[in-house]
């Protein structure tokens, strides 16, 4: 028997339960497993190849955004990378999947769009959501990368050109001179 049992037995109380732990945060491999799981419902064939390569383009975007999340620390842009990796992505190509295919590609649902219709404009969506939540995160690390180099000019004085590409001749070096063009030894000149 605990200490708080006793207590509670001696004052006529009972004890309340400790409250429920609430569902944890998914881990980064929580995530890419339900990338996984989303990347196989759609390899079989099951989607048209429309579908396929917008899927694709979601999972490629979030699957180069999860580890830099930790940028996006509690914000609606990490909360929104979570969801569609776990949530928006798999619901999406679930419901359109459990419609009879023949049905979902030619039946007008909504508006005179079809199912396949409404699940491309879905994940149209999800995919430039997706775009702008990884600008945001990789915006955030040039623009630390930025100020470092600020602090870098200030600290020990002007930065280097970064050089140059020019890859021939530039106005300030002429060409080479090679002489007269001669034909190649072995041949005479006609």
């Amino acid at each position: 028997m605990a200490l708080g049992d006793f207590f509670a037995r001696l004052t006529g109380r009972k004890e309340e339960p400790p409250p429920a732990p609430g569902p944890r945060a998914p881990t980064t491999d929580d995530l890419l497993e339900a990338l996984v799981r989303v990347e196989q419902l759609v390899a079989d064939g099951a989607v048209p190849a429309v579908v396929a390569s917008r899927v694709g383009r979601v999972v490629r975007t979030v699957r180069e955004t999860i580890p830099r999340l930790g940028n996006l620390a509690g914000s609606a842009q990490a909360y929104a990378v979570m969801a569609t990796a776990t949530d928006y992505l798999p619901e999406a190509i679930g419901g359109y999947l459990r419609l009879p295919r023949q049905w979902a590609d030619t039946r007008p649902v909504d508006r005179g769009k079809t199912s396949l219709m409404i699940l491309i404009d879905q994940l149209d969506l999800l995919g430039s959501t997706m775009d702008k939540v990884f600008d945001a995160v990789n915006r955030a690390d040039a623009a630390a990368l930025i100020a470092h180099g600020r602090f870098l000019q200030e600290k020990f004085g002007t930065p280097s050109t970064g050089g140059s590409l020019a890859l021939g001749p530039t106005q300030s070096t002429p060409p080479p001179d090679t002489g007269p063009l001669q034909p190649p030894p072995g041949r005479g000149a006609s």
